[in-house]
């Protein structure tokens, strides 16, 4: 399990409210981090789905593009924008 790595997560910038009004997210680890430490709502279809995917990317059952895909819907579901950084 590399949670840690960036190159297999291509990145992506929430645009959410609070201290940090960007959040860049380029790994598993910090996927799991927005979702579980910094989302804005706790409840909802795509959220959950994201948060279980994402576990699983992170002890190798899926792969990190599926996470990313997951965390656009979630963050979709939650009104919060997506920049897709291009690289």
């Amino acid at each position: 399990m590399n949670w840690h790595r960036s190159d297999i997560f291509a990145p992506l910038m929430l645009v959410v409210g609070g201290r940090e009004k960007y959040r860049l997210v380029s790994s598993l680890r910090e996927a799991a981090e927005a979702l579980i430490g910094d989302w804005p709502s706790d409840d909802g279809e795509e959220y959950m789905e994201a948060v279980k995917i994402c576990l699983d990317a992170i002890h190798g059952k899926l792969t990190a593009h599926e996470a990313r895909e997951a965390l656009i819907r979630a963050a979709d579901e939650a009104g919060i924008p997506v920049i897709r950084v291009v690289h």
